[in-house]
């Protein structure tokens, strides 16, 4: 078992427009150290009725969800853990059964890494905000990745430890229940 240990930032904001600032300011830090697949972060909003939505998103593509075509990956799987009912866009991040058991094997490899103590820290953090930045980053870039954080209220920084190819493996199954009928179906021989 290969685990990885990656870094989890919780940056809390006044507004979106700071948390996403900071957003592209992270992901130009990794495009810039040639690291875009190095990372995932998700920037999350609170809407007007208290509900929590991932308004902008970065997934590596290379990492578990981004190799099943699902756009999941560990930033989301945090957030999911940290609020269960969380929405993407205008609607509930698990839409079908497919995506909604690799959210879960997503999610539940996110929280195994963490301890609870931890998660209740980052989970109590986030809701002091209006919006917030969780950025999942490989442990090199840490001191870089909080420097960039520089509209955050507050960082909180948290240890996260994850097999890549295992969260795969778990979440290939409901990859293939989420593909639509025929995709795999191969061209009749002439």
């Amino acid at each position: 078992m290969a685990v990885d240990t990656f870094i989890v930032f919780a940056g809390v904001y006044d507004s979106a427009a700071d948390a996403e600032a900071d957003y592209e300011v992270v992901k130009d830090l990794h495009t810039k150290a040639g690291l875009i697949d190095a990372y995932d972060a998700a920037v999350i909003v609170r809407r007007a009725d208290g509900k929590v939505k991932i308004a902008k998103k970065h997934e590596t593509p290379t990492r578990a969800g981004g190799v099943l075509g699902a756009g999941v990956g560990l930033a989301t799987g945090v957030v999911l853990v940290l609020f269960p009912f969380a929405a993407i866009g205008g609607g509930l991040l698990a839409v079908t059964t497919g995506s909604g058991a690799i959210l879960g094997a997503v999610a539940g490899h996110a929280a195994a890494g963490m301890s609870r103590h931890d998660l209740k820290e980052l989970g109590e953090h986030l809701d002091a905000g209006q919006a917030g930045l969780v950025v999942v980053g490989v442990s090199d870039m840490q001191a870089k990745i909080e420097r960039s954080m520089k509209k955050a209220r507050k960082i909180e920084a948290k240890q996260l430890k994850a097999d890549t190819a295992e969260i795969e493996a778990d979440a290939k199954p409901a990859a293939e229940d989420a593909k639509p009928a025929g995709e795999d179906a191969k061209p009749a021989a002439d």
